[in-house]
């Protein structure tokens, strides 16, 4: 068992070499500050919102966007209600937006969607300076285009935004999410675009703008991780995606483990699928000048998936020779308990850095945000099982059923009354 316990522990170093510059990111807000922005100018925006037996959530969303402060002159709504069975479609014409239908049970997912979405407004509309993208589910601080457009008008043409949750504090599941979508947030996105390299959108909540339409040659991503791909595929092609901290979105979480296992199994899945047809551009990129955009995409899509698959073979064939040879399970499962302690501590550390940087935003109760910290190691390490299983199972798209219908002020007034602890 002891070379068990050295494999481990080479499995630990790896880990450690791969990630140790996102430990670096945390201290960059510190010392680097946000540079002030050039005087903005107002553009036209399309929003793009692909919807799918949303009726339950579309309204709320088309609804914050109506109520931005940003000239309500410039923001076209776009909803392509996609393989609906409810009134997805006409919740969202009766809101303001136009809506296109599409029925296609053979090219199902949002990147299909999204494609006869773009094709259409192309077709039908004049073209726009940029483009947002929301999933229904989403609601918009009011001030969030303002704040974008900002952002736009300093020169990035692909922007992501700070991402909260709805629903935070249902439970451990969607607290797991929230903590990791703020920490993706305010450690990774934020200290990239300090340090002046490419952040990375994801799912939803980012902006990209008519040029990098037109040399995308519109929208053909339709992996299982179309974000992912639409990312990778313009840090490979030398764009840089920017990061506006100050426009703020918010989105509803799984609290149902079995919903949860099918979307991340998705998600891990999606990421073999994005480095299967990118990663040979990827390590190229690595050596080229700013290669480390290329460096840090890679890491983010790819080691832990193959690490964490290895040892798991490792450890499960340990498990059984020492089975056969009469030796018991217990002492082959003593290596792989004291990997999970190690694992569970070091996330435990990064979920009570990101708790405490973001104690104000989190909205839940403030012994509810002390838990959760504690449970963010068990949501992360259930990460083990779904990437190992991913890497060999046929995985399909599924839609998400969201149910927490809530508009933005009422989501703000419950936030005020919750939060009554002084950091």
């Amino acid at each position: 068992m002891e070379a068990i316990r050295w494999i481990n522990y080479c499995v630990a170093v790896l880990f450690f070499c791969c990630y140790l510059y996102q430990f670096v990111y945390i201290a960059v807000p510190w010392f680097k500050k946000d540079k002030p922005h050039a005087p903005a100018k107002l553009h036209r925006y399309a929003v793009l919102i692909a919807a799918r037996n949303e009726e339950k959530v579309v309204g709320h969303l088309i609804d914050s966007i109506k109520n931005q402060d940003y000239p309500a002159e410039l923001v076209q709504i776009f909803v392509i209600a996609d393989n609906c069975t409810d009134t997805t479609a006409q919740v969202a014409r009766d809101h303001g937006a136009v809506v296109y239908e599409r029925q296609n049970k053979t090219q199902v997912g949002k990147g299909y969607a999204m494609e006869v979405l773009i094709d259409s407004i192309e077709r039908d509309f004049d073209p726009f300076d940029g483009y947002f993208v929301f999933d229904a589910d989403n609601l918009l601080e009011p001030d969030y285009i303002t704040q974008m457009n900002r952002t736009f008008s300093d020169g990035y043409e692909i922007i992501t935004s700070y991402r909260n949750a709805k629903n935070y504090g249902d439970n451990w599941i969607s607290a797991g999410y929230g903590l990791w979508f703020l920490r993706e947030a305010s450690q990774l996105n934020h200290p990239r675009f300090l340090l002046n390299t490419s952040c990375a959108v994801s799912g939803t909540g980012f902006l990209f703008s008519r040029r990098i339409l037109e040399k995308c040659g519109g929208w053909h991503f339709h992996l299982l991780t179309e974000d992912i791909e639409f990312t990778i595929h313009n840090v490979v092609n030398g764009e840089k995606i920017g990061y506006c901290k100050d426009a703020v979105y918010y989105d509803e979480q799984p609290v149902k483990f079995s919903t949860s296992w099918h979307q991340r199994m998705r998600w891990a899945r999606g990421y073999l699928q994005v480095f299967g047809k990118y990663g040979g551009k990827l390590l190229k990129g690595v050596f080229r000048k700013g290669g480390f955009a290329c460096f840090d995409m890679t890491m983010n899509i790819m080691p832990a998936i193959i690490l964490t698959a290895f040892s798991i073979i490792i450890n499960g064939v340990a498990a059984a020779v020492s089975i056969l040879n009469g030796h018991g399970l217990i002492p082959a499962l003593l290596p792989a308990l004291q990997t999970l302690g190690n694992m569970y501590l070091l996330f435990a550390v990064l979920g009570g850095i990101t708790t405490i940087a973001q104690w104000r935003k989190i909205d839940t109760a403030p012994w509810k945000r002390v838990a959760y910290i504690f449970t963010f190691p068990l949501f992360m390490i259930t990460y083990i099982p779904i990437s190992f299983v991913a890497i060999f199972k046929r995985v399909e798209w599924k839609h998400i059923e969201h149910n927490v219908s809530v508009s933005i002020s009422d989501l703000q007034q419950t936030k005020v009354s919750k939060d009554t602890t002084k950091v």
